[in-house]
């Protein structure tokens, strides 16, 4: 269905009744968000992706940084919660921006978070390739299976086959999403508790082992802003996925109330899962630059790779099997996310309308997940052809595009709730406060990052005519998406018109 808009004569539009998207009302409570915000994030995953760039870049200053990366992710989750409350829509980012800013900065709101998730979404596939040969090679006792990965085409061709299975999944629609979410994701956390539990016990007996220190959490001991900020992005990384909380919210029991508090208490949860894991990997393996060390580049693509033998023993499958079961569950948790925008962005005519076909079946989103599905494939097969390390270059890329549109969402809840931030002490600091000081912050990051990838040093070392790859990703996806929204403009000049949704549009009705 489409949005309604009443006209009188010539004028613009003066109220609007807003339709329904098709999306099935009151399928998750509190718990499966939570599950879903999780699984997004993909605990497992991320780490096995992230410590050794991030060590890389602040050494022992790991555990610091995870929390300063923390901050403005819990300052833009209230901020996204104060948004949500007002507005429910499963658009998020782009709906939220086009109110505060108008309809030319929320669509570039909106493709920041897409490409976004199809950057992230082709990474999941690719580590879910290698750690899937990896456990083949583990279970069969055959260690050549492992070396499957590295051939381009079998590599490729194998993140398609996950890919569609992903797709299909999530194409049936959110209640067997949540019954695949709580197998996958329950089952990665037992076994990040079982090797976080082993690494503590047995870290002395390492030979890179390294003793607790609360120094680990003194921020003055890195030397230069630039390491902070490359750090922080790389943090920024680890965090990010709670956000699909709130994009689900149409179809969340009490959606204004619930999908807010699930981000919150999914971010919140994630960062103590990661100090956790992230100071018994330390002790364990050190920073050091050979070895298991999470210095040595060998180590940096997947840590877990390279530390399950050393800290796990005979139970090292396990820990294939978690980072697999992380990539996959992930895999299919994130298409929620851009399947959800687009329907979104085309619902409003932001987008060609076809992005707005719902599968009558399921009442999902299904063009939508389709095409999420074939651009993740594709940008995939593209990075693994010219990147020398498609892991780390993406990450890099992925921190700029998260820090582009949380910083927004931020700025855009401040302007938006702008004549009421001084009516209580409570929209004082969640209106204010918290998200001008988290979508600063964001865009100081972003920036900071965007200078320094100019470089080809920055990352992989790969480069296109002289440029550093990482800035290419970043700053030319958002380049690509001004030039897309230009020819949207013309294709569906309407939602830029500000006919289908401005500041006075009234907020979706979303059942209790």
């Amino acid at each position: 269905m489409s949005q309604t808009i009443r006209r009188s004569g010539n004028d613009a539009a003066t109220s609007h009744d807003i339709s329904g998207k098709g999306l099935k009302t009151g399928q998750l409570g509190l718990l499966a968000v939570v599950v879903l915000g999780i699984s997004t994030i993909a605990p497992a995953y991320t780490l096995t992706g992230a410590l050794g760039p991030t060590v890389n870049e602040v050494g022992l200053q790991l555990p610091v940084i995870f929390l300063i990366g923390f901050i403005p992710m819990i300052l833009v989750s209230l901020a996204y919660r104060e948004l949500n409350a007002d507005s429910p829509d499963s658009g998020t980012t782009f709906t939220w921006v086009t109110k505060a800013f108008g309809p030319w900065v929320g669509w570039m709101g909106g493709w920041g978070l897409l490409a976004a998730n199809i950057i992230v979404l082709s990474n999941l596939a690719g580590v879910a390739v290698d750690f899937f040969y990896l456990f083949l090679a583990q279970a069969t006792g055959s260690p050549e299976l492992a070396d499957l990965a590295s051939n381009k085409l079998l590599n490729v061709a194998t993140c398609f086959v996950f890919v569609a299975l992903a797709v299909w999944i999530s194409y049936r629609g959110l209640h067997t999403t949540k019954i695949v979410q709580y197998g996958l994701v329950g089952f990665q956390l037992l076994v990040l508790g079982l090797f976080v539990a082993m690494a503590f016990a047995n870290w002395s007996t390492s030979e890179t082992a390294v003793p607790f220190s609360w120094d680990w959490f003194d921020v003055t001991k890195i030397e230069t802003f630039g390491q902070i900020a490359a750090g922080i992005s790389l943090s920024i990384f680890v965090y990010w996925g709670w956000d699909v909380c709130l994009t689900v919210n149409e179809e969340t029991a009490n959606g204004k109330k619930t999908a807010g508090l699930a981000g919150t208490l999914t971010a919140v949860i994630v960062l103590g899962i990661y100090l956790l894991v992230t100071i018994a990997t330390m002790m364990f393996a050190g920073v050091g630059d050979s070895g298991i060390g999470l210095n040595n580049e060998e180590n940096h693509a997947n840590v877990f790779t390279a530390l399950a033998s050393p800290v796990m023993g005979p139970f090292a499958i396990l820990m294939s099997l978690a980072v697999l079961s992380s990539s996959a569950a992930s895999l299919q948790s994130t298409f929620t996310s851009p399947s959800r925008s687009l329907l979104a962005m085309a619902h409003y005519g932001a987008l060609p309308e076809r992005f707005s076909h719902m599968s009558k079946k399921f009442s999902t989103p299904g063009f939508a997940t389709v095409a999420a599905g074939v651009l993740s494939a594709g940008f995939y097969a593209v990075m693994h052809v010219i990147s020398e390390n498609v892991l780390n270059d993406t990450i890099l890329a992925l921190g700029l595009m998260i820090c582009f549109y949380y910083g927004l969402t931020a700025i855009a809840c401040v302007w938006y709730f702008r004549n009421s931030v001084f009516a209580s002490a409570r929209n004082f600091f969640l209106r204010l406060v918290c998200p001008l000081f988290g979508g600063v912050g964001l865009f100081v990051v972003f920036l900071q990052t965007a200078v320094d990838s100019w470089a080809p040093e920055f990352g992989s070392g790969s480069e296109i005519f002289g440029v550093g790859l990482v800035f290419v990703l970043g700053i030319g996806i958002l380049v690509l998406g001004a030039v897309v929204m230009l020819i949207m403009s013309r294709v569906r000049p309407g939602f830029f018109r500000g006919e289908t949704i401005r500041k006075d549009t009234p907020a979706l009705v979303v059942p209790e």
